[in-house]
């Protein structure tokens, strides 16, 4: 199984959707120990993947458009959310050929493990300090080992974000506006965590 152009847009449109329809959700989580718009910024960067999606010229190789919209969600106002997943995203093709315009298993290994170490090179948070990290580097470990074909990795990468997410309830925070909550933080989880393991999930379900 391999993801042309098609199938990798409507996995993005997947995603996108996805997480438009969480956004109360998220907006509910950051409310607690954040600014409390965590779902309108996501739902601004659903919107920009979006239109990418539909304005993604036939035969443009996948790496220049991960690039690209990587820089457009980098634009999105709200805090820190934009530039973050603006490097989650455009990290994607970080290690994809210049001239890939198809993706298989390999290639969706190279998409996760390109975007962790564009992250890590504006983040030093690992899993435990409950951030958006408790949920992609999970991801991106299940990646490197999974076996089969490009839906079962992914399937992978969706259920390790998931119990990424759910685990930073257990953590205290240690970035953001939530830090100074300290032990209080301890039984919610991380909205950064919550919305990439919905992104990643919605990659996932995004595969027919």
């Amino acid at each position: 199984m391999v993801l042309d152009q098609k199938a990798v847009g409507a996995m993005l449109m997947h995603a996108a959707e996805y997480l438009s329809a969480h956004t109360d959700e998220l907006s509910e989580i950051d409310s607690k120990f954040g600014d409390g718009d965590h779902g309108i910024t996501i739902g601004k960067i659903a919107n920009v993947i979006l239109q990418s999606v539909q304005q993604w010229k036939d035969g443009t190789p996948i790496k220049d458009f991960f690039d690209d919209l990587g820089m457009a969600i980098m634009e999105v106002k709200g805090g820190s959310a934009g530039p973050l997943y603006g490097t989650m995203i455009g990290g994607f093709g970080a290690e994809l050929k210049e001239d890939e315009t198809v993706l298989d298993a390999d290639g969706i290994k190279r998409m996760f493990t390109g975007s962790l170490a564009e992250m890590e090179d504006i983040t030093n948070a690992k899993v435990g300090d409950k951030t958006m990290m408790d949920a992609l580097i999970p991801a991106v470990e299940a990646v490197k080992t999974a076996d089969g074909d490009v839906k079962e990795i992914l399937q992978a990468a969706a259920e390790a974000a998931q119990a990424g997410a759910k685990n930073s309830e257990n953590f205290i925070s240690k970035y953001g506006r939530a830090r100074s909550y300290k032990e209080a933080t301890i039984g919610t989880p991380d909205a950064g965590a919550v919305s990439t393991a919905l992104f990643i999930c919605g990659l996932a379900k995004g595969i027919s």
